[in-house]
């Protein structure tokens, strides 16, 4: 009887989407490209594919790791995964050699399902990893994940996962440190849903534009699961293409669209910006790296229509931690909002205790969404965790309302002089300057200060890096910051280095600059 019980309480990713089937079986729940499917066929195709990965001789809790872009197969092979009681390992695609080896070994996955267009990268490394099974995410000629999911010999799958099972390794970007896999379990996905549906405000009428990498949580726990859930469309693409972009959110009047700021930066520089009709935004989703607030307001200004979200938090919490919703941001642009449904969120200084309004320190969470810990790293996991609170690296303050404000990263603060300067102050000042597209602004080692602060400029079209450019964005600064925040030295690139959920990688700014001498600016 207790089973029983237990089977009639089962509350699992696959529970989930089979109650969204079961409340709207005839909706498109996803396209891709010429594909369309509706929930009763999506959960129907997660069932055979995770009976057909099953009948391979996978067992519940061995990982498969997805090494692909965006598509419909993707996202079923992540579905039959949770259905099966196997644990998805979501990789990088950018990732080649001795990165994908890490990923593969490190989270002793057992079988590897790809793009066709990856292939070349995964024969380099397949004889190096234990890995036994190979196969083809779809339109391969052998093992294939989409074949299998519309194969009606496959049968329902005898696995029954239980809440607390992991159901997916997220391995963090790796921009500071060799990648580290969060243990996400159902339970914790399940309650980041419900606080996603609530901060979000999802409805079953949202037309989704999933563009950014489901490989990454945003995309995959912000965007796509918690609007299937909610019963939405959404409409997937290989990636954020600009003009591929905006004709989708032309032709099928999508409302909802998730970018980090980059990829919105590149959208509005973008010369066909203002030739497709994108009115029928409504829902705009931002977040994954602080949005400088320049680039909010003409957001704001270009697609007046669309209602502004700051999401902030991290893939270990699910990622969603705090929101800031539309009605917020006039008085506070800057903010990142307050903590949603299911987490509490404080800022503390090294002894754990809460900051003053106003004061830096320490952004920390409690939540159920909270990973349980990283794959095969103890050590890690215990330092995370100090004192009963998840530790997020970042540096915030709250103000006397308990709004959150992220000032940076811990790592990416500017220690000059033994005075803290946070990028984001001035690469918000620069994004003043007319000649500034995108700047990233990060320490440089000085003899005198230690650290000083530098300015890396991609420029806007027409405008030159020569000449005495480089001066006039310090004077520039100079007219909003104080002295030991102006940049000792500016540098021109043409775009920054970002890694594919368009985060700017300032770990390899910091190396490409640190031998340049500073300026006497």
């Amino acid at each position: 009887m207790q089973r029983e019980i237990v089977r009639a309480r089962r509350d699992t990713i696959g529970e989930a989407l089979s109650r969204s089937a079961e409340r709207r079986p005839e909706k498109t729940a996803i396209t891709f490209e010429d594909r369309a499917w509706t929930y009763e066929e999506l959960d129907l195709a997660a069932n055979r594919l995770a009976g057909g990965l099953l009948a391979l001789g996978l067992r519940p809790g061995e990982r498969i790791a997805a090494y692909g872009k965006n598509s419909d197969a993707y996202a079923i092979l992540w579905l039959a995964c949770a259905r099966a009681g196997l644990i998805h390992v979501p990789v990088n695609f950018s990732l080649t050699g001795d990165e994908l080896k890490y990923i593969i070994e490190q989270s002793g996955a057992r079988a590897l399902f790809h793009d066709q267009s990856l292939s070349v990268a995964v024969d380099a490394i397949w004889d190096e990893v234990d890995a036994e099974l190979r196969g083809t995410l779809y339109g391969g000629s052998g093992l294939d994940a989409l074949a299998m999911a519309g194969d009606s010999d496959n049968n329902e799958p005898e696995a029954e996962p239980s809440a607390d099972d992991v159901v997916q390794l997220l391995y963090t970007s790796g921009t500071t440190a060799a990648p580290k896999g969060a243990m996400m379990t159902h339970r914790a996905f399940l309650a980041h849903y419900a606080s996603c549906i609530e901060a979000l405000e999802l409805e079953r009428e949202d037309r989704v534009l999933n563009a950014l990498p489901l490989y990454h949580s945003a995309p995959m726990h912000c965007q796509l699961m918690p609007h299937l859930l909610a019963g939405a469309t959404v409409h997937i693409v290989v990636g954020p293409d600009p003009e591929t972009c905006f004709r989708a959110i032309q032709e099928k009047e999508i409302t909802t669209l998730f970018a980090a700021p980059t990829v919105w930066i590149g959208f509005l520089r973008h010369p066909a910006f203002d030739d497709y009709d994108l009115t029928s935004l409504v829902k705009l989703f931002y977040g994954a790296s602080i949005m400088p607030v320049p680039v909010l307001e003409e957001l704001r200004e270009r697609l007046p229509n669309a209602n502004p979200y700051n999401g902030y938090g991290q893939s270990e919490i699910g990622p969603l931690a705090t929101i800031l919703k539309p009605a917020e941001h006039d008085e506070r642009p800057s903010s990142a909002g307050k903590p949603v449904l299911n987490v509490r969120t404080r800022v503390v200084d090294p002894e754990m205790n809460d900051v003053q309004p106003g004061e830096h320190g320490e952004i920390v969470h409690r939540s159920p969404q909270l990973m349980v810990g990283y794959w095969d790293k103890p050590e890690e996991t215990e330092e995370v965790f100090e004192g009963g609170w998840f530790h997020s690296g970042d540096l915030g303050h709250v103000d006397e309302e308990g709004y959150l404000y992220v000032v940076d990263r811990v790592k990416d603060v500017i220690n000059t002089g033994g005075i803290v300067v946070s990028g984001r102050e001035v690469e918000d000042a620069l994004y003043g300057h007319d000649s500034v597209s995108e700047v990233a602004v990060i320490a440089l080692p000085d003899e005198k200060w230690i650290e000083a602060v530098g300015a890396v400029v991609a420029l806007r079209d027409g405008f030159d890096g020569s000449g005495t450019l480089a001066s006039e964005l310090q004077d520039f600064a100079r007219e909003s910051l104080a002295p030991f925040k102006v940049p000792k030295q500016v540098f021109f690139v043409e775009d920054l280095p970002r890694n594919t959920a368009g985060k700017v990688l300032k770990r390899e700014l910091r190396e490409r600059f640190a031998q340049s001498a500073p300026s006497e600016a």
